[in-house]
């Protein structure tokens, strides 16, 4: 059992658990991943460390309550606790060397995409970011963003705050400014991802992806996880998540991932009816 140090609603469907997990902040590095059960009987589940620290023996995760699981997850209150925190778990991303670095985020994939931010400036790093988000009711870490970054671009599809448009747009005003990087680091859903390495491949640019491949384990042993990576397979939990961009099968894992999307449905349902049994 894991205490819940703190609990934050950053918006009203994305929170943020501070956890109690001493070993695993002592570990930790940007872009590992925990496998986390909210209770004994839950469904398993990856989310990227958002943050950690060692001196005070904890590590914080932020998710978006869309399924069963992040309901059950978003249903526990500080000072409670969850079942199993289990990590760090994958491979942290490689950030030694590098001068100049755009890194892009969507949506939650900003909380995995932030500590690499924070640990590419931490190491002297030229760190320029593009978040993008639906609307303005979706945007999260802006301020966190900014800290870290020389140049910072907030995106959003309607236009209802920072630049309208998509990652995509900002990543050719960012070039067409004469900006080179030595890489581009992008984590958000599968589709960002995939039109974000289109549009790279095409500048040029090196570009590496976080992938959120469904996980059951997370030690390699299910295949759930598995992603056709320059033609061969691989697994995310163990060979990643970290991946090249351009040499991703994009169009295979997005539809293996969309196979589920009725069973989420499904168990999303059957969770929310289970909490608010409960609560009555």
């Amino acid at each position: 059992m894991f205490k819940i140090l703190k609990r934050k609603a950053l918006k009203p469907t994305v929170t943020e658990l501070v956890i109690e997990a001493p070993l695993i902040a002592k570990k930790a590095k940007p872009g590992q991943f925990i496998i986390v059960r909210p209770f004994e009987d839950s469904e398993r589940i990856p989310l990227t460390i958002s943050s950690y620290d060692p001196e005070e023996g904890s590590v914080s995760i932020i998710f978006q309550v869309v399924g069963g699981t992040t309901m059950e997850l978003n249903s526990l209150p500080e000072g409670g606790y969850v079942h199993d925190f289990v990590g760090p778990l994958g491979r942290a991303t490689e950030v030694e060397g590098l001068k100049k670095v755009l890194v892009v985020g969507g949506g939650v994939g900003c909380a995995i995409a932030l500590p690499i931010a924070q640990e590419l400036h931490r190491l002297g790093c030229e760190v320029h970011s593009v978040i993008g988000f639906r609307s303005q009711d979706l945007v999260i870490l802006e301020d966190e963003f900014s800290a870290c970054s020389q140049k910072m671009m907030v995106m959003t599809d309607d236009g209802s705050y920072g630049h309208k448009g998509l990652v995509t747009n900002a990543i050719e005003t960012l070039v067409a400014e004469g900006n080179q990087y030595d890489e581009v680091i992008t984590i958000g859903p599968l589709v960002m991802m995939k039109f974000v390495c289109l549009t790279t491949k095409k500048l040029g640019l090196k570009t590496v992806v976080s992938m959120s491949a469904i996980m059951v384990d997370g030690t390699g042993m299910c295949g759930g996880c598995r992603v056709s990576v320059g033609g061969k397979t691989k697994f995310a939990c163990v060979d990643g998540p970290d991946f090249d961009g351009h040499e991703v099968d994009w169009d295979e894992i997005i539809n293996r991932c969309g196979m589920y999307k009725d069973f989420e449905a499904h168990a999303r349902e059957a969770t929310c009816n289970l909490l608010n049994k409960e609560v009555q």
